[in-house]
């Protein structure tokens, strides 16, 4: 399996990343899917430019359902990064399983934003958010809020008792 970690954060690349999950979960490239991002050239340039010694690729969802299969074709490791849960579910449905060798979606920052709450240290969900993470643990996806490696974490599960 070529996917070795998969994570939802929404700062998507960024020097915690790389220093810290790429050490503990070691990789050959990084896949980053924002519609946002890969449409901005000054924003793909940065994320890239935050990762010294491995590959970077940007790629809208679209590129993404297309370019995926020969990543998870591949026999190197691959970091898969969404900055939505909802990106995540999209993939699913199209067809792209982001089954991995740690058989869990990590889950980084997710800012406050108009319209979210809060379920634990920067992570906060919107209706759509709560949407895809309900869909995608229906599916068998283990789906653990984590910031970093050594730190605590909470399941979906956990958080989803906070919504009600």
């Amino acid at each position: 399996m070529s996917i070795s970690f998969v994570r939802i954060d929404d700062r998507v690349i960024h020097g915690q990343l790389v220093t810290r999950w790429a050490r503990e979960l070691p990789c050959d490239g990084i896949v980053a899917i924002d519609d946002a991002v890969a449409a901005d050239p000054l924003l793909s340039s940065v994320m890239k430019g935050a990762v010294q010694d491995t590959k970077v690729w940007l790629f809208d969802t679209a590129t993404a359902i297309e370019k995926l299969p020969k990543v998870i074709a591949s026999e190197k490791r691959y970091f898969v990064i969404g900055k939505s849960p909802v990106t995540l579910k999209r993939l699913e449905e199209a067809g792209i399983s982001l089954q991995n060798s740690n058989g869990k979606i990590n889950v980084g920052p997710m800012s406050a934003r108009a319209g979210t709450t809060t379920i634990g240290p920067n992570q906060s969900v919107n209706p759509d958010e709560i949407a895809a993470f309900d869909w995608l643990t229906q599916r068998g996806h283990q789906v653990e809020f984590r910031l970093v490696p050594d730190a605590g974490f909470y399941s979906w599960q956990d958080a989803r008792q906070k919504l009600k």
